[in-house]
């Protein structure tokens, strides 16, 4: 529910969040070479998994970014009125 106090630029912090996610990546494929040198393979699993998770959370930050931004409402709409409450 919209209540007119949101910020007239707020955007999500898309970028930000593909860059973490890309570090998280290298990180994720060292934490698998490495576990797996060493003979822990638990943990390089462990690794592998959290690997196909980063990719998948960067595949859909790069499908948002693509689709650009969204209407969003000015300063002049009025916020929208709370759903009217029945009463038994």
């Amino acid at each position: 529910m919209r209540t007119g106090s949101e910020p007239v630029t707020a955007r999500s912090a898309l970028r930000m969040r593909l860059w973490l996610s890309a570090w998280g990546l290298l990180w994720a494929i060292f934490g698998t070479v490495a576990f797996a040198l060493v003979g822990r393979p638990g943990w390089a699993v462990a690794c592998g998994v959290l690997w196909l998770v980063i990719i998948v959370d960067m595949s859909v930050i790069t499908k948002h970014l693509r689709e650009g931004s969204h209407f969003q409402p000015g300063p002049d709409i009025p916020p929208y009125r709370p759903p009217e409450q029945r009463r038994p």
